[in-house]
């Protein structure tokens, strides 16, 4: 038995929905890889001299790959 359009329609809709959440939850996930790397980051920098606590946002960048890459595998 053939799917009506209609019913072929709501496939499809929902499909592309699915992949919309998907995409979605994926960036979430990396936001929240960035934002743990920054406070674990700055919280590790606060026992050095205050000389030595500098964070870059290419140490934080780095580190949330890491941890996106870690969370992947």
């Amino acid at each position: 038995m053939a799917l009506t359009t209609e019913q072929q329609d709501q496939i499809e809709f929902s499909a592309a929905l699915a992949q919309a959440n998907a995409v979605t939850e994926t960036k979430r996930a990396r936001l929240e890889a960035v934002r743990l790397a920054k406070e674990t980051l700055i919280e590790n920098a606060r026992s050095k001299a205050v000389g030595e606590r500098d964070v870059t946002a290419a140490d934080i960048t780095t580190f949330a790959a890491a941890l996106t890459a870690y969370i992947d595998a």
